[in-house]
């Protein structure tokens, strides 16, 4: 586990991790947890100290051309001595039972690599509003059958829940041979896949759940880092969610103007009913609440800055932030 700077998710995360004990394999005889501290300047280090079961690495300063994460697992890892190895982050929390299903869902599926989408916790309105967006276009972009065929060459993975055999780890070259990705768990999944080692993934609420960003900064500045790299044309994305705007926001106030003209009116009610079946249509494959769902209406304007911000630092600034360090894009 990577943590930087994350006093006000790891006590709650260790502990879901630490009393695994009590409903499948024993700490520290058939399980080890190695939490790398990245650096911390808060109370991260502290808090993981005080807790029975967990070892404490210093991964040190990245070197150049390595992510801070992908730093802090790898020398981590070359210190686990576990036939398989779990890479999960601080802002999650395991449901009871996680590691050991898990494990026999991987060795049943006959996979080197396992990973979970979360079950995703979210407060504030524009959280609420923005998340199922989000969420949405990447279960289209990535649908979980897809990403697990093996005949199928799109590949897919979440770091907050990456279960890997060791010797697959080895293999492909572990977190060295994607020092510098930004989304170390996608690409990590690509070697997989393209090494034919097996590869399963899904959304798995009854496994972990997730709270990602604590606030609107944090939450701005991570989609920032990720969504050019999560969809292949931002650009295009955006504009199809501008059209969206102009036919959920645009047709009633059209229909305001032409209210002298009945058949118009209806014909304008028609065209925005189509319209706002198809986005909530779309909208629900996020696996959020429904209330998050038709909030998510709101959060388009959000969703649209996001898009263009991201691809203007990944492709004019060429650089992105995350975390208090800079990386190239």
């Amino acid at each position: 586990m990577p943590a930087r700077n994350e006093e006000a998710n790891i006590s709650a995360c260790l502990h879901s991790l630490t009393t695994q004990s009590e409903h499948g394999f024993e700490i520290g005889r058939e399980w080890e947890l190695l939490l790398a501290d990245d650096g911390s300047t808060d109370g991260t280090r502290r808090i993981a100290e005080q807790i029975a079961g967990v070892t404490v690495v210093d991964p040190g300063q990245p070197p150049k051309g390595w992510t801070g994460k992908a730093n802090a697992v790898w020398k981590a890892a070359k210190g686990a001595t576990g036939q398989w190895l779990l890479f999960t982050d601080a802002d999650t929390v395991h449901e009871p039972g996680d590691l050991s299903r898990a494990l026999h869902e991987a060795e049943k599926a006959e996979v080197a690599l396992l990973s979970y989408s979360p079950r995703q916790i979210v407060s504030g309105f524009w959280q609420r509003a923005l998340m199922p967006l989000v969420f949405c276009e990447l279960s289209l972009a990535y649908p979980p059958k897809k990403v697990s065929d093996p005949s199928s060459r799109l590949a897919a993975a979440n770091g907050q829940f990456l279960l890997i055999r060791r010797d697959a780890y080895i293999k492909i070259g572990g977190h060295e041979a994607v020092a510098d990705s930004i989304l170390e768990d996608v690409d990590l999944a690509g070697l997989v896949k393209r090494s034919k080692l097996g590869l399963r993934f899904r959304y798995a609420p009854d496994a972990l759940s997730t709270r990602m960003y604590r606030g609107f900064a944090q939450m701005y500045e991570g989609w920032t880092k990720n969504l050019a790299l999560l969809f292949g044309n931002c650009l295009m994305l955006a504009a199809w969610r501008v059209l969206d705007i102009a036919l959920l926001f645009g047709l009633p106030m059209l229909a305001l103007a032409l209210s002298f003209r009945p058949l118009a009116l209806w014909g304008i009610l028609l065209v925005w009913l189509r319209s706002l079946w198809r986005f909530y249509a779309r909208v629900a494959k996020s696996n959020f609440p429904a209330v998050d769902c038709a909030l998510s209406i709101f959060g388009l304007p959000l969703f649209v800055a996001l898009l263009i911000r991201s691809w203007f630092h990944h492709t004019i600034r060429k650089r992105v932030s995350w975390k208090g360090r800079e990386y190239p894009a």
